[in-house]
């Protein structure tokens, strides 16, 4: 691998990880801690994530409990659940909360696979913004006659190869989250 594209190497993994991320946060109709991961609970002063004051446990295939280490922040969890608008049934059991998650409607499914296609599309773009200024750095090394236009063009060709394999990657994470998604 080239220079230029070792350089750039940890922006690529860095998108593929922000998108795995990004997708793994979307209500598959099943219970899944992730969807957790984006609410922030103000307790003591400072706004926590979930998992920083309590345990979260999968109840079964559609529930989540959530047990807070201090029972003195379970108002303040359950707000902040309740807060984060995620289209799940919360209810307050006196010493833990208790997330309930709807059945998904054939309609949902398809807006969420609609979601994870502009996921998917945010994250092609970035990898195209970075193999832009990978292609602009070869050219300009090659313009300033550093090295021939045969090894600039077998930069460009091991860049093309690099970036297919990046986007071959995001589109395996979106079939997978689509499959996830549409299965009942």
């Amino acid at each position: 691998m080239n220079i230029y594209l070792q350089n750039k190497q940890p922006e690529f993994v860095a998108v593929i990880d922000f998108f795995k991320k990004d997708i793994s946060t979307l209500r598959t109709g099943r219970a899944n801690p992730a969807l957790l991961e984006g609410v922030f609970v103000e307790a003591y002063g400072v706004r926590n994530p979930i998992n920083a004051v309590a345990n979260i446990v999968v109840a079964d295939s559609r529930s989540l409990t959530i047990a807070p280490w201090d029972k003195s922040v379970l108002k303040d969890l359950e707000k902040a659940i309740i807060e984060a608008n995620l289209g799940v049934g919360v209810v307050n059991d006196g010493d833990k909360v208790r997330i309930t998650i709807p059945m998904m409607t054939e309609e949902n499914r398809k807006d969420l696979v609609k979601k994870v296609n502009e996921k998917q599309e945010k994250a092609r773009v970035s990898i195209r913004q970075i193999r832009e200024e990978v292609r602009h750095a070869i050219e300009e090394v090659e313009k300033n006659k550093d090295f021939s236009e045969d090894e600039k063009f077998r930069y460009m060709k091991e860049l093309d190869e690099v970036v297919t394999k990046f986007n071959e990657g995001v589109k395996e994470l979106r079939d997978k989250k689509e499959k996830e998604v549409m299965e009942i």
